[in-house]
């Protein structure tokens, strides 16, 4: 399925900053066809001289009058004349008679898309007339504010420059509050007469300055004013940022944005909805996160204060074999010493795993099991993994890789170690392979009783539900092992 990006450039909306723009309209336009009543589609001209639809939104408020799937369609003729009446002369053109050809009468109006003086596109709003409608002063003032946005879309100062969060906006029926060229409400509907209460506004808000109310509603001195602020700038048609007035007893979430349509009253529209629970949970995400971050940070601690206690330990020891032994401790400590210091610092429970391992690789070199003469290189992305898989695929692959240089050069001969990831569709394979001596002839890695090969095969087989071999690369000297995590590779989203 392609993109909206890539159906906008097939048609005339083919430079950058055209497809941004319609792009940003797609983004808000829930906000026009709720405020409407109406279906909208987004259509542009092909070569061809036909008409292609490239986007499709129905409205909340009211039953849709096209339940079918207009993305991919292709009009010419007849039924594309206001389509290139509209962008020909660059004005809302409305059809005479309605279209009883669907399951609903409908009534359409077409309003060409303008960005920098150019018409880009043309929007279709299609309006569902088996739909009677008392005319209340909610339908009346929704249907105003629309009419004003829809003559914004065709001046091309509607939608802002700046793409809007569809998810985080607040909806028409969320609450709406309609101002007049002086800031001062002429209409605010039941639901955001609600939110004002719930923030501590008394009584109506007609004809009341909504930034003033809303400055000193708000428990925050600065905060206040940054919203006022932002108020007075939508009534000065520009566009602010969505912003929170928290107050002592609750949170709403406030968009304002200008009315200046041409030859019309200048005003603006303000959103609002209450989010007092939504921020309360975010705070104790919030709250949760920093303690877990916390309690990985004092892993980290502990760990390392093990490995010091154990590199003094061994330090004390004369027996070779005891202080190796130690040294493995140490090593193997300080591997899962530095995941928790990864997550410590992460504000999610993954681990960037080519982060950590090479942080690890240098440690390895530091033992004097080990020595200078192994070279160790990574190539290829581990990416990240969670936490649950990323500690035994780190303490794995480190026990590898101390067994191939502790192995596979004897007498401190020189060499190179290489470790590989690579993705087998959704599994991610694991090489460690170096140019040393090789395995010795009667070797089964399945009875072999070395401590490292055992905590690998553990680790690879419980904890990732993978599996192991070794052999020799073909067509080179040395061994190597390969690791088959199965579901590893697949991409985090």
């Amino acid at each position: 399925m392609s993109t909206l990006s890539d159906r906008l450039t097939r048609g005339a909306a083919s430079r950058p900053e055209q497809v941004d723009h319609a792009r940003r309209l797609v983004a808000d336009w829930q906000l026009l066809a709720d405020l409407a009543f109406a279906d909208l589609t987004l259509w542009v001209p092909l070569p061809s001289g036909s008409w292609w639809c490239v986007a499709q939104v129905r409205p909340l408020t009211a039953p849709t009058s096209r339940p079918e799937d207009l993305v991919g369609a292709e009009v010419d003729g007849v039924v594309a004349e206001p389509f290139l009446v509209a962008h020909r002369e660059g004005r809302p053109v409305t059809e005479g008679e309605p279209d009883w050809s669907g399951p609903s009468p409908r009534r359409r109006e077409v309003i060409p898309v303008r960005h920098d003086g150019v018409v880009v596109a043309v929007l279709a709003k299609d309006t569902n007339l088996a739909v009677t409608r008392s005319p209340s002063t909610l339908e009346l003032t929704y249907l105003e504010i629309a009419a004003d946005l829809c003559l914004m879309v065709s001046a091309g100062t509607f939608p802002p420059q700046k793409l809007q969060d569809a998810e985080m906006s607040p909806r028409v029926g969320d609450g709406l509050v309609r101002l007049d060229g002086s800031g001062c409400t002429t209409y605010a509907s039941p639901n955001a007469l609600s939110a004002y209460r719930r923030i501590g506004v008394p009584g109506d808000l007609a004809g009341k300055d909504l930034a003033e109310l809303t400055r000193s509603a708000s428990a925050d001195r600065v905060a206040g004013e940054a919203v006022a602020a932002g108020i007075a700038a939508a009534v000065a048609g520009r566009f602010p940022d969505p912003m929170d007035v928290e107050s002592t007893s609750a949170t709403m979430f406030l968009r304002a944005l200008p009315l200046q349509a041409p030859g019309g009253e200048a005003g603006a529209l303000v959103l609002v909805r209450d989010v007092t629970d939504v921020r309360r949970r975010d705070r104790a995400l919030l709250t949760k996160d920093a303690t877990i971050r916390e309690i990985h940070h004092r892993v980290k601690n502990n760990l390392q204060t093990v490995a010091a206690l154990l590199r003094l330990q061994a330090r004390r020891l004369t027996e070779p074999a005891a202080r190796a032994a130690l040294d493995e401790s140490v090593r193997r400590v300080s591997s899962i010493a530095v995941v928790h210091e990864t997550l410590a610092g992460s504000r999610e429970d993954v681990v960037s795993v080519d982060e950590v391992l090479d942080r690890v690789l240098p440690m390895l070199g530091d033992l004097a099991s080990v020595g200078p003469a192994a070279r160790t290189r990574r190539t290829g992305s581990f990416g990240e993994l969670p936490a649950a898989a990323a500690t035994p695929l780190v303490l794995a692959v480190t026990e590898l890789l101390h067994n191939a240089a502790e192995h596979a050069f004897p007498d401190g001969e020189p060499g190179s170690i290489e470790l590989v990831a690579e993705r087998d569709g959704d599994d991610l394979v694991v090489r460690v392979r170096d140019d040393g001596r090789g395995l010795p002839t009667d070797f089964d890695p399945d009875d072999s009783e070395g401590l490292g090969l055992q905590i690998v095969r553990t680790l690879v087989a419980s904890e990732l539900g993978g599996s192991l071999t070794m052999g020799t690369p073909g067509g080179h000297p040395g061994t190597e092992v390969v690791l088959t995590l199965p579901g590893a590779g697949r991409p985090r989203r």
